[in-house]
């Protein structure tokens, strides 16, 4: 005879209640588990790491913008797969795909907004399509932004966000480097200020173009920011890179980046700058460092 008895297994027929799916979500960089609202109310920011999730472009717009000002423009511009890339897919059928999945018509949100009463040109870049690769529509997009700041005499902001140019649509999409960096150079004759917000990632020709042109350069807290990848530049030049390299904080020491801006802090220093290049005041802006 057992000294103890096995308790008897009751079997219950109450199902587990189901979880909804993205109820949570992992930070990336700390692994803590973040109530998905709560980070939606954080800018997408993490409450105990700080770390900075991507945000959409709609979100980015939402988080600049003052209410009811935002008026997008150009967004019936459309890609064409001018050199027919099939490859492992078509670019035709990924253009669909992606446009399915973010309901956006390309890489980019451009409009005319105002920003604590400012009236500015805002594009803003969105890496959940294709990387936000620069092809043509990316680039002709940015070009007319620029464009309409100067007709307007308005300042011009980009945020940018990407992994370079889109290799579907080959030199046609590194000839936007040229037409962006073109426009800007006519708002800079006209005396009209250029602000380039970096997000992580901005690397390749996007960097090497209107991403490093701004008057004021600002940058999210330990974005990816540079040309070649970190890896592809170890193999190339079989150096060890030096510690942070590639990163925002990296890029501030070394002057590339004027300051380095937690995204709570992003429009009230956009509308310090704004204020300062109109004339309105001489407030200094603040940025962590």
């Amino acid at each position: 005879m057992d000294v103890f008895e096995k308790p008897k297994v009751i079997e219950s027929n109450v199902k587990k209640r189901d979880i909804p799916e993205g109820l949570w979500v992992k930070c990336k960089d700390c692994g803590e588990m973040i109530f998905a609202k709560e980070l939606q109310a954080n800018l997408k920011v993490c409450p105990k790491c700080e770390f900075h999730f991507s945000m959409t472009a709609a979100e980015r717009v939402s988080s600049l913008a003052d209410e009811g000002t935002w008026t997008e423009s150009d967004a019936d511009l459309l890609s064409v797969d001018v050199l027919k890339f099939t490859g492992v897919a078509a670019y035709s059928e990924r253009l669909k795909t992606y446009q399915r999945q973010t309901g956006m018509s390309d890489a980019i949100q451009t409009g005319l907004c105002k920003i604590t009463g400012h009236d500015v040109s805002l594009a803003v870049m969105d890496f959940s399509f294709l990387g936000a690769s620069m092809g043509s529509v990316v680039g002709e997009k940015v070009t007319r932004s620029i464009e309409k700041a100067t007709e307007l005499k308005i300042p011009s902001i980009v945020i940018s966000a990407s992994g370079g140019a889109r290799m579907y649509e080959g030199i046609l999409s590194l000839m936007q480097m040229a037409k962006t960096s073109g426009a800007l150079a006519l708002h800079a004759k006209a005396g009209l200020p250029y602000f380039s917000i970096l997000t992580h990632p901005t690397t390749a020709g996007v960097m090497a173009s209107y991403a490093s042109l701004g008057d004021v350069i600002l940058a999210e807290p330990k974005a990816l920011i540079g040309f070649a990848g970190p890896r592809v530049i170890k193999e190339t030049t079989q150096q060890d890179l030096p510690e942070g390299f590639q990163t925002s904080e990296f890029l501030r020491e070394r002057g590339l980046i004027d300051a380095i801006v937690h995204r709570k802090e992003l429009k009230p220093t956009v509308s310090a700058m704004l204020d300062y290049f109109s004339g309105r005041g001489k407030r200094k802006f603040k940025a962590a460092v």
